[in-house]
């Protein structure tokens, strides 16, 4: 049968983005509440995290995408407790049979093996070096990182072999490895992408109910740009009628806190968060879902989300020309139209382990 998302009282789920946990699309069974016609009282847990674990086979990730600047990404965790509505990341909890809604952001999978199969894969003859990407799917620096630490011994084996990294994320955590960020950018090895998606904090509190707040983002720009770690800033997703008015004014927050470079993608509905987006506007903007929606769908050719290369980051027609037009515009006048530097891959090289002939050279 087809699920029936089923909105859950706001009193369980405090502080997520989600309403809603149907099933994922891959499960032959759909699951949903039944009265069972007897009055009688029965007490409803609240959604609280849980972090079950997950030893990878392969921790680098390959992707073939002219849509994106790098080849080869890694993910310390599956799913996302900063619980942001509009995560193009949701439906990927369905291949675990889990709910891309409340699921994703409360059922985490920690992969603490990460570290040592990173290094056994970096130390692979065959393999040849290339910029890291991590944080395009789920946050590195997400709350979970705090207690776990898996993305900072990432960095620590990244760090020994002299491997470039380019990290996206919205957690303030990131300060916490300053000390090796800042060492490697020093050597043009490493560089941050920081989202901020909008400067209304009453707006990001509900659509990233657990990110930190809009100013404490560009107080991390400040902290890294100030310890050598070149930053850009990302409008990103750009929401038609709702986050778009802000746009140069996100693009000159990041410039003053330091930023040198900047993007933006416009908003994303793939496969299951198209639905929850909609419960969300129903539920936050009522008076805005129409108009949103109605953006959304001339952007991608009457469809809410086009897949199509070259057209799922951006969309297509007038509004979505009118955003790229004063994004130029902008970071033209503020400076930041010029790309993040190349980082450098001459560096790399497998450290030596314990009992290894030293070179002479």
């Amino acid at each position: 049968m087809d699920d029936v998302p089923i909105i859950i009282d706001k009193s369980l789920r405090p502080g997520r983005g989600a309403a809603s946990s149907a099933t994922g699309r891959f499960e032959r069974f759909s699951h949903v509440p039944v009265d069972d016609g007897w009055d009688l009282p029965e007490e409803t847990a609240a959604w609280r995290t849980v972090v079950t674990e997950e030893r990878p086979r392969s921790i680098i990730n390959y992707v073939k995408s002219p849509d994106l600047p790098f080849d080869r990404s890694l993910n310390p965790y599956r799913g996302c407790e900063h619980g942001c509505i509009y995560c193009f990341a949701r439906p990927t909890h369905a291949y675990l049979g889990l709910s891309p809604g409340l699921d994703f952001e409360t059922r985490l999978i920690a992969r603490p093996d990460a570290p040592e199969v990173l290094a056994r894969e970096l130390s692979a003859k065959r393999y040849a070096v290339a910029p890291l990407a991590i944080g395009t799917n789920t946050d590195p620096y997400q709350p979970v990182e705090r207690d776990r630490g898996i993305m900072r011994a990432c960095l620590e084996v990244l760090r020994d072999f002299r491997h470039p990294v380019a990290i996206v994320t919205k957690g303030t955590l990131i300060e916490r490895d300053i000390d090796i960020l800042s060492d490697m950018a020093g050597q043009g090895l490493a560089r941050v992408g920081l989202s901020v998606t909008s400067l209304d904090a009453a707006l990001s509190r509900k659509m990233e109910p657990r990110c930190p707040a809009p100013l404490r983002r560009l107080a991390v720009i400040r902290r890294l740009t100030d310890a050598g770690v070149p930053v850009r800033v990302m409008a990103s997703p750009m929401i038609p009628a709702l986050t778009d008015p802000e746009l140069e004014h996100i693009l000159e927050a990041g410039r003053d806190a330091g930023a040198t470079s900047a993007s933006w993608i416009m908003l994303r509905l793939p496969l299951e968060v198209a639905e929850l987006w909609q419960d969300w506007l129903a539920e936050h903007y009522p008076d805005r879902a129409a108009r949103i929606m109605g953006h959304l769908r001339a952007m991608h050719g009457g469809a809410v989300y086009s897949p199509k290369w070259h057209v799922r980051m951006r969309g297509e027609g007038p509004y979505a020309d009118l955003i790229a037009q004063r994004f130029r515009r902008a970071t033209r006048a503020l400076g930041l139209d010029e790309a993040q530097p190349p980082l450098r891959c001459d560096l790399f090289r497998v450290p030596p382990k314990a009992g290894d002939q030293l070179s002479l050279f």
